[in-house]
Parts: structure tokens; C-alpha cells; sequence
């Protein structure tokens, strides 16, 4: 036998084990997929294109229940599509996470004793695609285990050389529209990641840190401001008031001295400054602050840096040297020491940023850096939502993402990496600038030096819709799979990438956005609905929950959230419940493959079915329409709950235990009920199939012989409805639900047989006296018998003979004990509702406590009341 051969999966079960063993099933259903094709797009199908990119994740990254959540959603989408006959392309791959990836490999140089300059440029990037090619994506082997039907032959990675070009294409057309352009900005500096950082990676955090209000100037000139950043006062170059402030008219336009230095700085009247706030006078550091620096340009302010990329201290004087914590304590006490604190508060609890990657406090400096020129750009992504071209999905946040594309500020997409794509623009000896397409040759010559900086990841995951099917070449996937036909994502990033993809996608596409409608989904929290992290020690792995519960039971639990834009919360006790349910989706179908369930053959004519028959038909046509609305609208949750209560209730419960008489019985009878329950677990299987498809691939197979659920035919609502079989089957439950719970009542056993007599509209219960006598342990009525309590209820009559089962006087005694205390509750809370001075002290919630123990009360009165009329004289 060849290795190859030895390595195929095996085929499906003809048989189904008497236990569903997950563990056992999805690795090899899923390299059979895989291996079969069935997740591949062709670009020259016929079939109507059905397309959605991966949010790439990070290739440091592993698989968390946020990948996890989001993918299920995808993968559910996609399946069906599938299904239902388009050519379906989930595209994908990975990003090279530009800072992430060069700390780790630069940690590892650390174990080594080395840094990154150690090796040198050329020698690090080679030394970080070698640990791309050892140790990243590990995340690829967790998608398999999900059961991600991407089509890995297109997989792509955000360097590999065809998106390069995309970036350099994209990057050369954007400059030669001057829409990129270098200017000396204000922007988020990493000191300990020595670069710049977008937004997003900024995390914001509430510390305690420390308000110093001081006093510049002297005599009638003073004039005193409030700081959480003491240190920056030495790169101040103005005090910005309002023009407005009478109490800062004669101040405006002088120069007053700035402490523990020789310089004089102005003052300045701005309309930025809220006269409100504080003592309506703020210091301006131009060089350090995004407010100070747009003040600093509107007054023609000279920019100050007095720190270094480390954070430390460049300005001259004592302080030089010193990091900035270490500076601003120092200047407050120099300050101290010449009386110019007017006041200090601390602890001051206010929100700064973070570095998302080292934890390290931000700090705004003023740096030279490439940016992108967004007005046109962000106008273009508002108008393609506004005029309808792109839905945003659901439609309330519409109003966020106007908020963030109509006020967009340019953006800063150079950082100070060596991992990433480098900017393709080079310096001439004499000044010279040049920007290099793909299809141009790099200047030659001595003195010529191609720019250091990287782009910013979001640039190149900005074009991930397009460059993944060979932008800027006219490739047949190009044609045929864009634009995409959503994207499902999070609401988090709505504005960082997804914005981003629509700037990029209508500029590089003429006009066409990179999809017609973004579903937004939340994020997945604990079940007590806290953010999930490893310090609040309740973050999961969520291939711990796999290999316990299985990855379809994981599946089910995520999309059962998956409410439209709303955050999920998930807990292990919900992860073992949907196993439950993947057991018993096993369980009733081994049951009905052993009692003659089959997909032979035409359904029979509705005059050969009963009403049992008619009555699950009708309601499975029912659910088809209710699940294909749901999807098409992203109701992952509903339509979820819409098929555990089918499958489990009604299918499982209802009809599998009302047909189980017709099977035992025999006959064509029996054979018709066969047929009828092989459809039902038919349709049902392909319904379930995109959220749970390894439980519902295994029993689809067994149960029919087909290939596979993966490229079966979606069900369609036959349009067959039957309302007085649902009438029919609906009172035939309420009869069996509402004798049920009077056994339960009077203390009967679950398999404790009764003599009773059953009566509908005062005929035999013909059609179904068998299943309901079945189901509700109801022996035939003998010669003695003695309707000792009768139920009347939707149109039938129950009559009972309880003599001999119960001992009517112990439980009339037990039930009239109940009665005394649930009386004497009612009693004692009417009595405190009725006080009004306890009523004037008592907290709401207290009041409203009681209230419910009111209410509980009388239904627990009205409840034994009728046991007890309901139970025979003693």
C-alpha cells in the first residue's frame, strides 16, 4: 500500500455506533472534505458567485473563541450557499502583523543575547520568514479542527509576493494622485516598540496618575494651568486662552516666562480652549499633543521635542537624561521649590493609552511619517452606504460608521519596523524623491537610498477583498468574485479595517465597493457577561471546549448568541448542553434508522398520511421558510433556537414517540410513517448542517447514502402547509402535556400505569387513543372501572381511576398543609404591601421582592386548589 493511500480518510459509516464519539468522526470527515475539493471555487463555474474573505488573523495568533464565534457565522453562511448551488469562494489567509511578529522573533534574539541590529536589516527579515515558516499559522490546523470550509488551495498571506504588488500598485497610484503624501505629524508613539502605532492598537486604560495645576509668569502676569504631564512644560511654546475670557484680555498676546527655563512664551487666544474647564487656560506643547500641535499651527508656534524615541529627555537643563516618569516627578518638585504648585491631586484617575502589543504608555510626538490623504476617500465609503450600493447590517450601525468615515482625520500608515511591506520611495543624492511602482526599476547610483519605514498592516489588509484574487492583474477570480457578498465581522473594527477595505476597494475598483452588505456581530464574553482575558483569569481555549464537548457542540453554542451587533456571552454549562443536543440528534436518528426511517422512493400521497404525518410535514415546510428568512436577515440566534426546538421538541419528542405505536404496529401504516420520518430527518440534517456539520454529515450519509450534506441540495419549502392537522397534533399535545403534569401533581411514577377512558367531543380518541395511551401510561378501562378525576381540556375529556394508585387521604392531608402555608405567605405580604410606612422606608428592590412573593403565592393557591378539586372524595 503507498503512503498516500494509507493516509486517505476513511469512508463514511454504513451504521451508526450506539455513542456519538466527536473525537472520533471530525478529523477525518474533514480531510475527506478537504480532499474531495468540496471547499474550492472555480472561476470558471456557471454557478452565480458567492463570495466572503477571512478577517485574516495575525500569523503569531492562535485560535480564540472570538476566531472561533466569527468563523462558525462564516462557515454557516458559506455552507449554505453552498447548498443551495453557487459557485462559493471563502477566501483564506493570513496577515503578517507587522509589530506582533518582529517582537516575537526579537524576544527569541533576546534568549540569544542579540538584537535585531545585531543581525542587520536583511538578515532579520530573512531570519523572520524562517520563523514564519516554522512556527507561525498555527491557527490554520485550528480552523481544520473547527471545520472552517475555506478553500485552502487560494490561501494567501498578506507578503507573499502577489500582494506585494498589490500594496506597491496601490501605493504608487495613490502618489501619483496625491493622495499619500510626508509631513511632520503628530502621532501615537510606541517607546518601548520604537515605532508609530495606529489607533487601534492603542488601548485605553483608566490610571491613576497625578493633575498639578502651576504658575507661569510673574506678578500681574501669572497665569496658572493644570497638567497629568508635568514633563512636557519644557517643550511648551505658548498658554492658549479663550478669546472670549475677560479674565485673560490683558494677558493675550504678551510673553510671560516659563519656569525652570529661559524662555518667554505667548499667550494666545483660541476658541479650542473651553473656558469652563479648569482655570480656562491650558499650556501648549506643540511637539507632544495632537490639540497643542493643530493650536500650534493655527499661531504659527515653533514645535518643541524634548524627548527621544526612548521617552527620555533631550531638552537642556538638569532634567536631561532623565525618562519622562522619572523627569515629571522631578519637575514637580523643582517647581515645588520655587512655589509655583498651586495645587496637586492625586490620585487622579484618567484614561491614557497603551500600547496594545507591550502594555507601555503612549506618548504623542511629533515625527515625520507617511500619511494617507482620506477626505476623497472617506467621502467615497460614506456615499456607498448612503446610496445604497453597501447595506450595513444591522442598520443601526450605520449611524457609527457615518460618525467615523465623515470625520476621518489622515492617516499615518508608515511605521518604524523592518517586518513589513517597505515603502517603495527612494532619495536621490540632491534631494530627489521617487516613488516605485511594481513595473518600475529602482534608482541606481551613489547616494540613493530607498525610505526605512514600513507600512502600517492595515494598509495592506485594507486591500484583502481584491489583492487576494490577483489585483492588479484582470484575473478570471477577479472577475467572477468580486465584489464580495458580505463580510461578517465584528462591530470592533468596523471603523479600522472595515473602513479601510471600502476607501481602498472603491478607489482601486472604479467605483465598485469590495461587498454589498456588512453583517456586524458582537463579542464573545463570559456568561456573566464580562470581557474575556487571561489577568480576569476567565479566558477560554476554546479547543479545550472542543476536544471535551466536540467542535459541533462549540458551533451551536456560539451561533445560539449570535444576535446581530450584540456582544455574546458564553459558559461551559451551554457548550455541554448543545453536546446534549448533538447527542440526541444521534440518538433519534439511530432510533428511526432502526424502525424503518427511509429516503426511498416518493413521499405518499397526503390522503395515505396521517394526521401525525401531515402535521410534521407541514410544520418541517414551516421551518425551511422560517430559517432561510432568518439567515438571509443574519439571525444567526433565531434561527439557531428555531431548529433546537424543532428537532428536539417537535421532531425528537413529539413526533418520533407519536409514531412509535405506527411502528410497532407494522404494516403500511408503519411504512408510510418510515417514509415520512426519512424526510423529516432529511431536510432537518441539511438545515443543521452549516452550524453542526460533522454530527449531521456522519447521520445524512448513513441515513441516505449520499456523497455528502456538504454539496447536498438545500431543502425547499414545498409550500405544503396542513392547519387542521396542526390544530389537531397541537390539542392532542396540550391533552398529554396537561395530564402529564396532573400525574406529576398527585405523585404519580413516570411508568405508574392508570385505568382511564378517553373521550373527544364525547367520542372514542380514535386516531391516536394508542400514542396517548402509549405515552401517558394509560391502561384500558376494566369493568370495575370508577372515573375517580376527569380533565377536561382542548376539546378532549381524560377520565382517571386513581383508586388504588394514591392514597387519596395522605394527599388531600399533604396538599391542604401546602394550601395553609402558601395562604399564610400571601397573608404576610398583603400585610407589609398594605403598611404604608413599610412601604416609605423600603428600598424598591425590597418592595418588589415581596411583590413577587405575592404573586407567587396565589399561584401556588390557585394550583393546589384545583388538584384538590381534581382529586376523588376520601
Amino acid at each position: 500500500m503507498t503512503e498516500n493511500a494509507q493516509q486517505q480518510p476513511s469512508a463514511p459509516p454504513t451504521e451508526l455506533p450506539t455513542q456519538y464519539a466527536p473525537a472520533d468522526v471530525e478529523g477525518p470527515l474533514y480531510e475527506r472534505w478537504v480532499e474531495r475539493g468540496y471547499f474550492e471555487a472555480d472561476a470558471k463555474s456557471d454557478k452565480p458567485p458567492y463570495t466572503i474573505v477571512i478577517p485574516p488573523p495575525n500569523v503569531t495568533g492562535s485560535l480564540h473563541l472570538g476566531h472561533a464565534f466569527e468563523h462558525t457565522l462564516i462557515d454557516a453562511v458559506t455552507r449554505r450557499k453552498r447548498m443551495q448551488g453557487y459557485e462559493t469562494l471563502w477566501q483564506p489567509g493570513m496577515d503578517h502583523a507587522g509589530i506582533a511578529t518582529q517582537n516575537v522573533v526579537e524576544r527569541e534574539l533576546g534568549k540569544e543575547g542579540k538584537s535585531r541590529h545585531d543581525l542587520g536589516r536583511e538578515a532579520f527579515v530573512e531570519r523572520v520568514w524562517r520563523w514564519k515558516g516554522e512556527s507561525g499559522g498555527q491557527i490554520s490546523g485550528q480552523m481544520r479542527r473547527l471545520g472552517d470550509g475555506v478553500a485552502w488551495s487560494r490561501e494567501r498571506f498578506t507578503m507573499d509576493e502577489g500582494l506585494s504588488q498589490s500594496v506597491q500598485t496601490i501605493f504608487k497610484r495613490l502618489y501619483d494622485d496625491e493622495l499619500i503624501y510626508r509631513a511632520e505629524r503628530i502621532i501615537n508613539w510606541c517607546p518601548r516598540c520604537l515605532t508609530a502605532i495606529s489607533d487601534i492598537e492603542v488601548e485605553y486604560q483608566d490610571d491613576d496618575g497625578e493633575l498639578v495645576s502651576m504658575k507661569y509668569g510673574e506678578g500681574d502676569d501669572t497665569i496658572v494651568v493644570a497638567t497629568t504631564r508635568a514633563e512636557t512644560m519644557l517643550g511648551d511654546t505658548a498658554v492658549a486662552v479663550h478669546p472670549d475670557d475677560e479674565r485673560y484680555k490683558h494677558l493675550v498676546g504678551k510673553e510671560i516666562r516659563l519656569p525652570l527655563t529661559d524662555r518667554f512664551i505667548p499667550v494666545v487666544a483660541d476658541t479650542h480652549v473651553d473656558p469652563e474647564f479648569g482655570t480656562g487656560a491650558v499650556k501648549v506643547t506643540p511637539a507632544h499633543d495632537p490639540n497643542d500641535f493643530e493650536i500650534g499651527q493655527r499661531h504659527n508656534l515653533p514645535s518643541l521635542t524634548i524627548m527621544d524615541e526612548h521617552a527620555v529627555i533631550t531638552a537642556h537643563g538638569p532634567f536631561q537624561g532623565l525618562d519622562r516618569l522619572e523627569a515629571r516627578s522631578a519637575i514637580v518638585a523643582a517647581l515645588r521649590a520655587e512655589g509655583r504648585i498651586v495645587a496637586e491631586k492625586r490620585p487622579y484617575v484618567h484614561s491614557v493609552g497603551h500600547c496594545s502589543r507591550c502594555k507601555t504608555t503612549i506618548e504623542p510626538r511629533l515625527s515625520m511619517q507617511w500619511w494617507v490623504k482620506v477626505g476623497p476617500l472617506a467621502k467615497a465609503a460614506g456615499d456607498a452606504v448612503r446610496d445604497g450600493r453597501v447595506k450595513i447590517h444591522p442598520q443601526e450601525m450605520e449611524k457609527r460608521y457615518f460618525d467615523w468615515v465623515d470625520n476621518l482625520h489622515d492617516w499615518c500608515i508608515s511605521r518604524q519596523l523592518w517586518w513589513g511591506h517597505r515603502i517603495p520611495v527612494w532619495y536621490g543624492p540632491n534631494g530627489e524623491v521617487v516613488c516605485v511602482g511594481p513595473d518600475d526599476e529602482a534608482p541606481a547610483g551613489e547616494g540613493w537610498r530607498q525610505d526605512t519605514d514600513v507600512l502600517d498592516t492595515w494598509f495592506s489588509s485594507g486591500l484583502w477583498p481584491f489583492s487576494t484574487l490577483g489585483w492588479p492583474e484582470q484575473t478570471e477570480s477577479l472577475a467572477k468574485f468580486y465584489p464580495n457578498s458580505v463580510l461578517v465581522t465584528g462591530y470592533d473594527i468596523l471603523f479600522f479595517w472595515v473602513a479601510r477595505m471600502m476607501m481602498f476597494g472603491l478607489y482601486a475598483m472604479d467605483g465598485t465597493p469590495p461587498f454589498h452588505t456588512i453583517a456586524l456581530h458582537g463579542m464573545v464574553r463570559d456568561q456573566f457577561g464580562k470581557k474575556m482575558s487571561k489577568s480576569f483569569g476567565n479566558a477560554v481555549n476554546p479547543l479545550d471546549w472542543m476536544d471535551k464537548y466536540g467542535s459541533d457542540a462549540l458551533r451551536f453554542t456560539l451561533a445560539r448568541g449570535a444576535n446581530p451587533g450584540v456582544d455574546v456571552p458564553i459558559g461551559e454549562d451551554w457548550v455541554q448542553g448543545s453536546r446534549n443536543f448533538a447527542n440526541k440528534i444521534w440518538n433519534a436518528t439511530r432510533f428511526a434508522l432502526m424502525n424503518g426511517a427511509t429516503v426511498e422512493g416518493p413521499l405518499p400521497d397526503a390522503s395515505k398520511l396521517s394526521a401525525t404525518d401531515r402535521w410534521i410535514l407541514s410544520r418541517l415546510n414551516s421551518v425551511v421558510a422560517e430559517v432561510d428568512a432568518l439567515y438571509e436577515d443574519y439571525q444567526f440566534a433565531k434561527l439557531s433556537d428555531a431548529l433546537f426546538h424543532f428537532a428536539w421538541d417537535e421532531v425528537f419528542d413529539w413526533y418520533v414517540e407519536l409514531s412509535k405505536t405506527t411502528f410497532m404496529a407494522g404494516g403500511e401504516p408503519a411504512k408510510v410513517s418510515g417514509r415520512v420520518l426519512g424526510e423529516v430527518l432529511d431536510v432537518t440534517l441539511k438545515l443543521l448542517h452549516p452550524i453542526v456539520p460533522f454530527v449531521t454529515e456522519t447521520l445524512w450519509t448513513t441515513l441516505t447514502g449520499g456523497e455528502s450534506v456538504v454539496v447536498a441540495e438545500w431543502p425547499k419549502d414545498s409550500g405544503f402547509r396542513d392547519a387542521a392537522a396542526e390544530r389537531e397534533i397541537e390539542s392532542l399535545q396540550s391533552v398529554i402535556t396537561e395530564v402529564r403534569r396532573f400525574r406529576a401533581d398527585q405523585g404519580l411514577q413516570p411508568g405508574q400505569r392508570v385505568p382511564a377512558r378517553l373521550t373527544l367531543d364525547g367520542t372514542p380518541f380514535a386516531a391516536h387513543e394508542a400514542a396517548v395511551r402509549q405515552l401517558l401510561r394509560l391502561q384500558p378501562e376494566g369493568e370495575d372501572f370508577s372515573a375517580t378525576a376527569t380533565l377536561p381540556v382542548a376539546g378532549a375529556t381524560v377520565a382517571l381511576d386513581l383508586s388504588g394508585t394514591i392514597d387519596v387521604a395522605a394527599e388531600r392531608k399533604r396538599l391542604a398543609k401546602d394550601l395553609a402555608a402558601a395562604e399564610k405567605e400571601k397573608a404576610q405580604a398583603n400585610a407589609k404591601l398594605g403598611n404604608e410606612e413599610f412601604l416609605a422606608k423600603a428600598p424598591d428592590q425590597v418592595v418588589d421582592k415581596i411583590r413577587t412573593r405575592l404573586a407567587k403565592a396565589d399561584e401556588d393557591i390557585a394550583r393546589i386548589q384545583t388538584q384538590l378539586e381534581r382529586l376523588p372524595e376520601a
